[in-house]
């Protein structure tokens, strides 16, 4: 096992509620989770719980040059870690607070909204006040037809995403350990909500 796993596999047993996962996230789900990203026109976008990073790199590989990345961290030695990394690149910011808290930092930078929010939380390790608190400051955030997508290692958080995001498609990614969904989610219109 190298160096990284086998940190990750620690930081896993010493902060259950935070880490989700025992291992990082694997090449494979990362590109599942992104391909529905448009990053040419995504100007916000916003990352939770990325972990070592797995999926933040490939984002930023992607991301048009002129959008920002606001990466949202609670863990505080993978928020350290990933602060480090990416300290020289002015359109990332690396955070430590909430992810319910996204709102005041798009704010705080004349952020209106997010184009895209991807989310690694491991929204079944919460509190259900909690997880609904992220959910619906999540898209409270988006744009009018912006994506949230999450992934998570069974179905159950498919009800609680019903109740907040008006459509929602489901992709399972075998190549990762343990096994992924994929569920991405998009924010209602203003069109389709003056129609409701």
């Amino acid at each position: 096992m190298d160096k990284k796993k086998n940190n990750f596999l620690k930081e896993f047993f010493k902060e259950r509620k935070t880490v989700g996962a025992i291992r990082p996230s694997s090449e494979c789900l990362a590109k599942k989770m992104l391909k529905n990203v448009n990053f040419k026109n995504s100007d916000v976008i916003v990352e939770f719980g990325p972990g070592t990073g797995v999926f933040t790199r490939r984002i930023i590989e992607e991301m048009n040059p002129n959008a920002s990345l606001y990466i949202f961290e609670l863990h505080s030695p993978f928020y350290v870690k990933l602060q480090k990394e990416f300290e020289n690149d002015e359109r990332i910011q690396v955070i430590n607070d909430s992810a319910a808290n996204v709102r005041k930092y798009l704010k705080a930078d004349g952020k209106e909204f997010a184009d895209v929010i991807i989310s690694s939380l491991p929204l079944t390790n919460f509190d259900q006040k909690l997880t609904m608190r992220i959910l619906k400051s999540a898209e409270i955030a988006l744009k009018p037809e912006g994506k949230y997508i999450q992934f998570q290692y069974s179905l159950n958080a498919r009800k609680l995403l019903i109740k907040i995001f008006s459509s929602i498609s489901i992709q399972f990614t075998a190549n990762n350990l343990p096994p992924a969904f994929v569920y991405t989610c998009k924010k209602i219109s203003l069109i389709s909500q003056t129609n409701l």
